[in-house]
């Protein structure tokens, strides 16, 4: 029987920096468009809360930055282990769950302290811990270097365990040995299964959680060539496509297995944006700048665009 997945591990908590975004905000108008990240950063990974509070980690430190989207300013609240900090997501209980890259693990930092909560090692091989979803009883991280999703079940209230799964991808995906493969997740839009973007194909897959097995989305030929991360509300779909620079709109039907490119967004603040989170009616991207040899004084930021 397949898992009905929803967002929402346990009640909201009253405080300032929990919760998942995406619900229109009346003060659009004022919040920063642009958000300066610290030179040398090197961004990828973002989460936004229902206030107005951006994550970011870091690949080539894994450190977290936590900005105001409404002020702009912001500061590390947790230095990283060395090792990148790409995909976030945000719960409501306040936990930032951090893809751990190269390191092969995947972690959850407390979003008020920075604290380190936990560490899953999922694998000591090569791998590229890429992206991350949170459904109501689990959390699911992608791995762009093996066929594989990493499962972190939850236990009761949310609580995080110390076992992980490690789910074999099959059926219509094809492992690509040595290319950047799985990269982002989430939801499909009926909350039953979940949905992937292969990077080096431009294929999108529907996964069903219990068994690994997938099924590709039918694009009717479009490709998301360079998929990177994605965002599902409702039947839509934004995949950011990082080195062309631009995001694909995709319109879904409930499970997600067949759906139309509709339009694309593009803006000239872009600069390799490589993953996406929405607050109001903006989505919010890093601009990773891939094509920009990095050093400690490169600049970089993370730039709003309407929906």
């Amino acid at each position: 029987m397949r898992h009905r997945i929803a967002l929402g591990l346990t009640a909201v908590l009253a405080a300032t920096l929990l919760g998942p975004a995406g619900t229109a905000n009346a003060h659009d108008r004022k919040l920063e468009t642009t958000i300066a990240l610290p030179n040398g950063f090197q961004p990828e990974g973002i989460a936004i809360g229902t206030l107005p509070y951006a994550y970011f980690g870091s690949r080539a430190t894994g450190a977290i930055y936590r900005a105001s989207l409404t002020t702009g300013r912001g500061e590390i609240i947790n230095p990283g282990f060395g090792a990148g900090s790409l995909g976030l997501k945000l719960d409501r209980q306040g936990r930032l769950f951090v893809s751990g890259a190269a390191s092969g693990d995947g972690r959850v930092v407390d979003a008020r302290t920075g604290a380190t909560l936990k560490i899953w090692n999922f694998t000591d091989g090569t791998s590229f811990v890429n992206d991350v979803i949170l459904t109501r009883d689990a959390a699911w991280f992608t791995d762009s270097q093996n066929p594989v999703l990493y499962k972190v079940p939850f236990g009761r209230h949310g609580k995080l365990g110390d076992t992980f799964e490690t789910v074999p991808l099959t059926g219509d995906f094809v492992f690509t040995p040595g290319a950047f493969n799985t990269n982002g997740i989430d939801r499909t839009p009926d909350g039953r299964n979940l949905l992937i973007v292969q990077s080096n194909t431009g294929f999108l897959f529907v996964v069903d959680p219990d068994t690994g097995a997938t099924t590709q989305v039918d694009l009717g030929g479009a490709l998301m060539t360079n998929g990177d991360g994605i965002w599902v509300e409702g039947r839509r779909l934004y995949v950011v496509q990082n080195r062309l620079n631009q995001i694909a709109v995709v319109d879904l039907n409930r499970s997600g297995t067949r759906g139309s490119v509709v339009r694309t967004i593009t803006s000239p603040a872009f600069d390799v944006p490589t993953t996406i989170a929405a607050y109001g009616k903006r989505l919010y991207l890093p601009n990773a700048r891939f094509t920009t040899p990095p050093t400690p004084d490169t600049t970089y930021t993370a730039v709003a665009v309407r929906r």
